[in-house]
């Protein structure tokens, strides 16, 4: 199922290309802008082979599309400069933000150099629970667990289901399967329920936060590089529309201090956790601007239009998805035309999901994000 989604979301893309249609409608489609998202930078070598890969690209690739963006005429900018061309109406040139979520280390280790390279600002959201090395991975916890059996026995809602899991294939829908079912359910229940899976299969994963993810100290040092935007993204990184306002009002304000206090300087601009419409609403907007956040950025998937400036709370952003890592399938999504199409077919006929990764309410039963 995975493989014929993708291979059909990259023909049409590949279509679009081909034709030439992506740019001779990109006046009509494009936006003003478009805040690139990621999470993990890494050599093709070291890569997941599981699915969480779609969090992944490698340092060419994210080269190539640092190239791509200035080709076709956009300023690659800092967050703070998005929004003061946003509050300022300001759209003579199209421009870019480049955004990593959640802190892990490859993003000094792989990514920062390609930035340096190309003197490209960037910016990287932390949860603050992650920076003390106490955070729950816990997409990557059961992608391990998966990895690891011929199969997955679970109950999931009262029933007892034994995946297959000897396969690529049936791993990703092994995960596919519990993955959408944790995501429904309560945070803190999704996360018991890893955790006993793990422990019952026997993993060691105690370690796994510290060694994927960057320390106070290390954070602190790459902050210095003038190019490096730090982002709130809570304390626990949690949905915030499964919490109450109460609660989703401390989880943000509490990792907002703790950064502040760990890096010293002001932090403007935040991401929600997960992101898409099932985590993140209108309310949340309202909570992230009553903190006196400058942006915040979503996992809906789109480019950014000039309303935006009205309220840069509930940005969307153009994911860098590891099973498209091919300029001209960036370049065709840039145009804003796949946007275009599918928001034309929703209102000739309302589709719930579409195309994995295309859809700009970051929702998708295949591809998923941790963001």
């Amino acid at each position: 199922m995975r493989l014929s989604v993708v291979s059909c979301l990259k023909a049409i893309l590949t279509g679009l290309y081909v034709t030439r249609l992506d740019r001779a409608m990109a006046g009509l489609t494009s936006g003003v802008g478009v805040v690139f998202m990621l999470h993990r930078v890494r050599p093709a070598e070291m890569a997941a082979k599981g699915p969480n890969r779609i969090l992944e690209v490698t340092p060419e690739f994210l080269d190539e599309t640092i190239v791509l963006t200035r080709r076709l005429g956009y300023d690659i900018v800092s967050l703070d400069e998005a929004h003061a061309r946003l509050k300022g109406g300001e759209f003579d040139r199209p421009f870019a933000c480049f955004t990593l979520d959640d802190g892990y280390r490859d993003n000094r280790d792989h990514a920062l150099p390609v930035f340096q390279r190309h003197k490209a600002p960037f910016a990287v959201f932390v949860p603050s629970d992650f920076a003390d090395g106490r955070g729950d991975l816990w997409w990557v916890k059961l992608e391990a667990v998966i990895e690891a059996l011929d199969h997955v026995d679970v109950r999931l809602d009262g029933v007892h289901h034994r995946l297959p899991a000897s396969t690529r294939d049936q791993k990703d829908a092994a995960f596919s399967r519990i993955y959408w079912w944790l995501r429904a359910i309560p945070e803190q229940a999704a996360r018991d329920f890893v955790a006993e899976l793990v422990a019952r299969t026997g993993l060691d994963l105690s370690s796994l936060c510290t060694e994927l993810i960057l320390s106070w100290g290390e954070l602190r040092d790459m902050a210095r590089d003038p190019l490096v935007t730090i982002g709130a993204h809570t304390r626990r990184h949690l949905a915030l529309a499964k919490l109450s306002r109460a609660e989703a009002v401390l989880e943000i304000a509490e990792g907002h201090a703790r950064l502040e206090k760990e890096l010293g300087r002001k932090i403007h601009h935040f991401s929600y956790p997960y992101g898409d419409e099932t985590s993140a609403g209108p309310r949340d907007f309202e909570i992230v601007r009553e903190a006196g956040f400058r942006t915040a950025v979503t996992t809906r998937k789109g480019i950014l239009q000039a309303t935006d400036s009205a309220s840069p709370f509930g940005l969307c952003r153009l994911s860098l998805n590891g099973d498209y890592q091919k300029a001209r399938y960036v370049q065709v999504l840039m145009s804003g035309l796949p946007f275009a199409i599918l928001n034309s077919a929703r209102r000739l006929r309302p589709t719930r999901g579409w195309i994995p990764g295309l859809t700009r309410s970051g929702r998708s039963r295949v591809a998923h994000t941790s963001s």
